[in-house]
Parts: structure tokens; C-alpha cells; sequence
């Protein structure tokens, strides 16, 4: 059974940090590019930041670019995104997605995303 669990959100305070986490299993997941996407309550899910099947490529939405960094650790199956300088609109529920694909290429709609984690909730207090 293939599987994503997110974990590492919370409460912050705005200008914060926290790392959030995406375990795989059931997958072969070097084979797989991984993208982190996020919902605030009353909007469409968005894209955030993806990362190739290797971590040789990366990918940001401009509202975190520079401030976000996504990497992976293949051994551990693991997908990380790193948040610094959180904003309040930072606020939402975070999900992590897997596509199979080996290729540089980054995709940032989500429904090119066939597996997704239940998501994990991150909240920037002001």
C-alpha cells in the first residue's frame, strides 16, 4: 500500500522556521518526484515547491521562493521542505504528493500527482 505521511507542523510566530516532513513507503521512491502543495481555508490547493526523482532539480512557487528549500533524502524515503521567514499567508494545511517519473522535469499541477499524503497543518501567528 502506497503511503505519504506528513509530519512537522504547528504553530509559529511570524519570522519563524520549521521543517516539515513526508515519509513514503509502498514505493520505490527514487523513481518518484515529490512536490509539497498547500490549502488555506476558504482557497484552492496551491503549489509550493517539487523536486525531482534525483534532487537534482528544484522547483518554487514565487510566494516562497527564497524563503522555502525542498530536498530529499532517498535513503530514508523522506521528502523535507524547510520553511524560514514564515509569513501569516504561510497559513494552511500542507499535503506532499508523489508522480511517478525519472526525468529533470518538475510538474506544478496537481492533479499530475497521483498519490498525496493526509496532510499536516501549519499555522503563522502574527
Amino acid at each position: 500500500q502506497v503511503q505519504l505521511v506528513e509530519s512537522g507542523g504547528g504553530l509559529v510566530q511570524a519570522g519563524g522556521s520549521l521543517r516539515l516532513a513526508c515519509a513514503a513507503s509502498g514505493l520505490t521512491f527514487g523513481n518518484y518526484a515529490m512536490g509539497w502543495f498547500r490549502q488555506a481555508p476558504g482557497k484552492e490547493r496551491e503549489f509550493v515547491a517539487a523536486i525531482n526523482w534525483s534532487g537534482s532539480s528544484t522547483y518554487y512557487a514565487d510566494s516562497v521562493k527564497g524563503r522555502f528549500t525542498i530536498s530529499r533524502d532517498n535513503a530514508k524515503n523522506t521528502v523535507y521542505l524547510q520553511m524560514a521567514s514564515l509569513k501569516p499567508e504561510d497559513t494552511g494545511v500542507y499535503y506532499c504528493a508523489a508522480r511517478n517519473a525519472i526525468s529533470r522535469q518538475i510538474e506544478v499541477a496537481s492533479y499530475k500527482y497521483t498519490t498525496w499524503g493526509q496532510g499536516t497543518q501549519l499555522t503563522v501567528s502574527s
